[in-house]
């Protein structure tokens, strides 16, 4: 999805393994090859389990399950990582017995809008939809062509996370969102749902970028 490839310590059988921070992460061309820069969103959101709530992550669109690993490591808090690729959440799975923390994450093989249970809220939201157009899709024949098509725009699944982010993140929670481009966050933020707030981005030049967006109170909310 971008120019700048993980670098692949091991080669077996099909699957590969990378080393994504303090993390060796396992996946297949079934998958979405991890991308160093992501790492910006998983650093982000470890430091931010110091600071909101108390509760569990959750990560929508998880992959090979390496940003939200990245972001309770070294924590307490527990991980519920849905991702609607049965070969993706198998590489969750192992990559969790690798690390250390099955125990500690609850994986789930459905779609973004099913992956939440009734009664579920969370304090930390991690979102990592495919944003590419889908006119744009063939330049990167390499990859798995539903972990990268985002429709259209390339904001149609995006926008299924801003629904779950908006039904799911607890008042004072904070979810991060990855995207293509800082237009494309201009472009979502112009459909942000009442009790949302986009505050914050970091951005990797070629590569993409991640925006905060904080749950407040709709009653106080500007407009």
């Amino acid at each position: 999805m971008t120019t700048q490839q993980a670098v692949v310590v091991r080669a077996r059988r099909g699957v590969r393994i990378t080393q994504y921070g303090p993390l060796r992460i396992s996946f297949d061309d079934r998958v979405l090859e991890p991308r160093p820069w992501t790492a910006v969103q998983g650093r982000w959101a470890r430091q931010l389990t110091e600071v909101v709530p108390e509760g569990p992550v959750l990560e929508l669109c998880a992959g090979a399950g390496q940003i939200g690993m990245l972001a309770v490591h070294g924590t307490e808090r527990d991980l519920v990582s849905v991702d609607s690729s049965p070969a993706a959440c198998s590489f969750i799975r192992a990559n969790a017995r690798s690390a250390g923390m099955v125990d500690r994450i609850d994986v789930r093989n459905a779609r973004v809008v099913d992956g939440c249970r009734p009664d579920e809220r969370f304090p930390l939201i991690i979102a990592d939809p495919p944003w590419v157009p889908r006119s744009q899709t063939g330049q990167f024949p390499s990859d798995p062509l539903d972990a990268i098509n985002g429709g259209s725009d390339g904001l149609a699944v995006a926008r299924q996370c801003l629904a779950v982010i908006a039904d799911r993140l607890e008042l004072e929670g904070v979810a991060l969102l990855q995207l293509g481009s800082v237009d494309q966050i201009a472009a979502l933020a112009r459909e942000l749902p009442a009790g949302l707030v986009m505050n914050e981005y970091r951005a990797e030049r070629g590569c993409g970028a991640v925006v905060k967006i904080v749950a407040v109170d709709p009653g106080t909310q500007r407009h």
